[in-house]
């Protein structure tokens, strides 16, 4: 069931890859950011949510699309540095030990790897409906 899950919110996340810039290597590839998944849980004090925590590698060069995560999410950055930012507000630079929190209505414009030459880390905490996809792709 793990692997199961694992493998979907690879799928779910692949995109994040696919729109990145190309290798060191110049054969076109993208890097993609490996996602894995941590904990999941029902929440004790309301069936219809769910907890999650996951580990998201951004190799360097990194970039996210522009996305939703429909719950709210609590970033803390373990390795490298990250730029963050969600619409209407400044983007922020983020190091090991910082976090940034991300509502539901927010509007995730800005996630990338701040380093071309080095990865980075971060731990994800998400409150969410149970079930539901921890990253939807914005209209364009």
């Amino acid at each position: 069931m793990r692997t199961m899950k694992t493998i979907a919110m690879f799928l779910a996340l692949a995109p994040l890859g696919a729109l990145a810039h190309g290798d060191e290597h110049g054969n076109g590839g993208a890097p993609m950011a490996k996602v894995t998944e941590l904990f999941t849980k029902v929440a004790a004090d309301n069936p219809k949510k769910e907890l999650e925590l996951i580990t998201v590698e951004y190799p360097p060069g990194a970039v996210d699309p522009v996305h939703r995560h429909d719950a709210q999410a609590i970033v803390y950055v373990i390795e490298g540095q990250i730029v963050m930012g969600v619409k209407g507000q400044p983007n922020k630079t983020l190091n090991p030990g910082d976090v940034y929190y991300e509502g539901p209505d927010d509007l995730h414009t800005v996630g990338r790897n701040a380093s071309a030459t080095r990865p980075a880390k971060f731990v994800v905490f998400f409150l969410k409906d149970k079930g539901a996809p921890i990253l939807t792709l914005a209209d364009k």
